[in-house]
């Protein structure tokens, strides 16, 4: 991640949360995001108990990205209370992919210490504009990276599109969207970001409504109808001489727990388990 410009509508949301306004879980009888011409066309509410649905999700596995310190396994989520679970654990095991002599960071380390899951919707479900909607609680801990976040189905990363959604870690909630440049694996960053730690314990405590809308015109951010981030679409052009805008193309899904890393901070001094845990996500598109 590149540096991040300081959330110019804090004061805003403090003073929400102070008067009480913030969402506290109590969900309208009408649905209030059905609104606009959007229409619900794909939901998981959570609502089985045991593993999550495979029509919606897969899994990655192993260690991934970003030199994070958690090894991703499926039973690290699962559904219970009408909520998918997902839960960091702090655990010691031999890497079953180390290789010595690698210099690949996800094959020299002979240990695992952490362990946690990401779901992904790619190869089942993916979508091209709409209205994006995920209510969920996150733990505002040292070390804890959670993130719920979209990635185009064609290109390499960073040319490929990234809309950051919801992403935490180091007291700081941000709103993301990237692009590609000519330089390989370096994006080009649309970000805004805010300091949750100021909110207080109270915050992180609570359940909170994300939401994306995205559609010809622009990508918008938003947390409890608060607008974090917004981008016209004829600005997120990759800078790779290719004029390809990654966000006219469908993009998948990802829900994720990672644990320290290149931007996670520090967990040594978290408790663990940990959990994030998400009521429901719902895409809404336009007829």
């Amino acid at each position: 991640m590149q540096s991040k410009l300081f959330f110019p509508h804090f004061a805003l949301l403090l003073a929400a949360m102070l008067a009480g306004t913030i969402s506290n879980g109590q969900q309208s009888a009408r649905d209030p995001f059905a609104t606009d011409g959007y229409r619900l066309r794909w939901a998981d509410e959570f609502n089985k108990k045991g593993s999550p649905d495979t029509a919606n999700w897969g899994y990655e596995q192993g260690f991934v990205r970003n030199n994070e310190l958690q090894w991703y396994q499926p039973q690290n989520a699962w559904c219970a209370n009408g909520m998918l679970i997902i839960e960091g654990r702090k655990e010691q095991r031999a890497n079953p992919r180390y290789a010595q002599g690698s210099n690949d960071w996800r094959f020299k380390r002979d240990s695992i210490h952490y362990s946690a899951a990401s779901l992904l919707t790619r190869g089942k479900k993916q979508w091209q504009y709409g209205r994006f909607v995920m209510r969920g609680r996150i733990k505002a801990s040292a070390g804890l990276w959670p993130a719920w976040w979209t990635l185009g189905v064609k290109g390499q990363w960073p040319s490929n599109g990234e809309i950051d959604m919801m992403e935490y870690y180091r007291g700081r909630l941000l709103a993301n969207i990237a692009t590609g440049t000519r330089q390989q694996y370096k994006a080009h960053w649309f970000s805004n970001t805010f300091s949750v730690d100021s909110l207080g314990q109270q915050w992180a405590d609570q359940f909170h409504v994300w939401r994306m809308d995205w559609d010809q015109q622009a990508i918008a951010l938003y947390v409890d109808d608060i607008l974090l981030n917004k981008v016209p679409m004829d600005s997120l052009v990759n800078r790779d001489g290719t004029g390809i805008n990654p966000f006219k193309q469908p993009h998948y899904m990802l829900l994720n727990l990672a644990i320290g890393g290149d931007n996670g901070g520090d967990p040594s001094g978290t408790k663990f388990p940990t959990r994030m845990e998400v009521d429901y996500v719902r895409v809404y598109q336009k007829d």
